[in-house]
């Protein structure tokens, strides 16, 4: 059983429909160590919300944070500090999808990161999505990635841009898993629809 591990080039970039259908497509478990804000539809409430499959299970966040921002800074309002000893991956006999909170050097305290949280045995996916930047967040996310000697893979997200995705292809060298298109919505049908077409990839 795999372990894979979510991570984005930047905040809102389609981590949790990713995740949602990485979930599908291998039934796996489902896990967000670190939610920060949005506790009432948090994004282990919208992946269960996509996911058809009754074999995966949802595990329940450790920090569980109240406003939306940085993890290090949401923990300093609730008045608590994060620490890397308090997180420990569920137990499961399934395969595990993590979810990160924003990208790789995000911190949650003063010395560690999002990458702090990842086993060197996990797969990890970085999501992509075009915007002026993205190219110089994606290179910086996957070579730090690869200079840690991770397994890495990218999926697209939003409207197809080729220059943008092509030369991530070139210099990069990952398996791409595919594109996330810019849908009119997403629901358990079109996540789905994804898993399948996914799957082999994984």
């Amino acid at each position: 059983m795999k372990t894979y591990f979510i991570t984005g080039i930047s905040t809102e970039v389609g981590k949790t429909v990713a995740s949602a259908i990485v979930t599908e497509a291998l039934e796996a478990d489902y896990w967000k160590p670190i939610q920060a804000g949005d506790l009432d539809n948090s994004d282990t409430h919208k992946v269960e919300r996509f996911v058809s499959n009754t074999k995966s299970v949802f595990h329940k966040n450790v920090f569980a944070l109240n406003t939306p921002m940085s993890p290090h800074a949401a923990a300093e309002i609730d008045g608590i500090n994060i620490d890397l000893n308090a997180i420990t991956v569920p137990k499961t006999d399934n395969h595990l999808v993590i979810e990160g909170a924003g990208g790789l050097l995000v911190p949650l305290n003063d010395k560690d990161t999002i990458l702090d949280l990842i086993k060197p045995d996990y797969k990890v996916i970085v999501v992509s999505r075009h915007y002026l930047g993205s190219i110089n967040h994606t290179l910086l996310t996957v070579k730090l990635l690869q200079e840690k000697g991770f397994e890495v893979a990218i999926i697209f997200s939003g409207d197809e841009h080729p220059t943008t995705e092509n030369i991530i292809k070139k210099m990069t060298n990952v398996d791409i898993i595919g594109r996330i298109d810019e849908e009119p919505y997403f629901d358990k049908n079109v996540i789905a629809e994804y898993a399948n077409k996914f799957r082999e990839k994984l």
